[in-house]
């Protein structure tokens, strides 16, 4: 090539062409290289396929085991507990009477105010009955005067008797005589009967207690008008006495412990108002039969009161032992399930849930009594979901947890 000058007029060498061998082989370096590139590109495929098809492997096992329910189990406990149920009791005293006056006049005194302790036969009032006195008086001159007819009809009727038999006399006006006889006879009785009578009411002035008892109520002072009542006059009770050695307590027991009451059973007494004292009462009888409109069970308790620490009118409860049944087992509360057929609970049996039937005795609140439908080695579902189906598959987590 010939020899060219730059602007400058400097020489300048001019550049040999590259030429290519084909002819030459490549080198081994290369081929390696390309080699291991391959061999590293196939194995980061395989890797990336083997490890999502793992991941897709692991999510289904994952997803169907996540679809079976877990749920903690626990066994019936075997014999149901003793329990004690509390009752409100009315206490009644043992006698509650009334006291009124059987004859009318004016109260002359009194002796027995509210508190006072008395004792049977104890004078408590007196009355002033004049006018009581006075038929008194007057029936007493009736009596004699009966008397006195009766007499002249006696000695009348014996008179012509006597002449009938001389026949004197017919035996029309002897029978006339008779029958006068036994008119005066009953008119005397009847006067008799009217003294009695008035004079019993005279034993009325003194108002007696007839038992031993307290005085609960006085209505009445001196110089007020006293009128003979009865129950139907409230307004005319004296006094209200009431026996207090001995209290009534009546007790309405639910129907579902109707058969745990049984006579002459001894039961404890609290009340309220003496939180630290404990009374032993008697069951002394019960209606036998069921109230229908509250469903329960009248029940009298007697409890003695020699101290006068309970009140008639107190509140208080009587505590009625419930026995524990050996044929029956216990469960927790939150193992039941409310479904339309009845009563469920959760047995799973070979990894499946089994909704069994069941049958409560007692409810203890925490816990249940159990009275049929299960077997003592049942795993039974703790707090099961409302949408636990029969036949379900769970898996068990845990055992005996509440």
């Amino acid at each position: 090539m010939p020899e060219q000058n730059d602007h400058h007029g400097r020489e300048t060498e001019t550049a040999q062409p590259i030429t290519v061998n084909t002819e030459r082989k490549l080198g081994r370096g290369p081929v390696i290289c390309v080699i291991l590139a391959a061999v590293a590109l196939g194995a980061f495929i395989v890797t990336g396929i083997r490890t999502r098809v793992h991941a897709e492997e692991t999510l289904t096992t994952t997803t169907r085991q996540d679809a079976v329910l877990s749920v903690a189990v626990t066994t019936p406990t075997a014999g149901a507990a003793a329990q004690e149920i509390t009752l409100p009791a009315n206490t009644q005293a043992f006698i509650d009477t009334p006291i009124y006056a059987r004859t009318s006049g004016y109260l002359r005194k009194w002796y027995a105010d509210i508190g006072t302790h008395v004792r049977a036969g104890q004078v408590l009032a007196e009355i002033e009955t004049p006018e009581l006195d006075q038929q008194v008086q007057q029936a007493q001159s009736d009596l004699a005067a009966a008397q006195a007819n009766q007499q002249i009809a006696q000695i009348t009727a014996d008179r012509w008797t006597k002449l009938l038999a001389k026949n004197a006399v017919s035996h029309q006006e002897t029978d006339q005589a008779t029958s006068d006889l036994n008119a005066r006879q009953s008119v005397l009785s009847a006067a008799e009967a009217n003294v009695r009578r008035l004079q019993q009411l005279q034993g009325f002035e003194k108002v007696y207690a007839p038992f031993d008892g307290v005085i609960t109520a006085r209505n009445i002072d001196i110089g007020a008008l006293i009128q003979a009542g009865d129950i139907n006059s409230p307004k005319l009770e004296l006094f209200h006495m009431a026996s207090t050695d001995k209290l009534r307590l009546f007790v309405p027991v639910p129907e579902v412990y109707a058969n745990q009451v049984h006579n002459g059973d001894h039961i404890a007494v609290t009340s309220d108002a003496l939180p630290d004292a404990k009374f032993t009462g008697t069951i002394v009888r019960n209606s036998d039969a069921i109230d229908i409109s509250s469903r329960t069970l009248n029940v009298e308790v007697d409890v003695s009161n020699a101290e006068h620490k309970l009140f008639p009118g107190q509140y208080a409860f009587i505590h009625l032992p419930i026995p524990p049944s050996n044929s029956s087992m216990t469960l927790p509360s939150n193992t039941l399930l409310f479904r339309k057929e009845g009563l469920r609970v959760g047995v799973v049996r070979d990894g499946r849930v089994q909704l069994a039937p069941v049958q409560i005795g007692q409810d203890y609140g925490a816990k249940v009594e159990i009275i049929s439908g299960l077997a003592p080695a049942d795993q039974v579902v703790l707090n099961p979901p409302d949408s636990l189906a029969q036949g379900e598959r769970v898996n068990v987590e845990k055992g005996d947890a509440e």
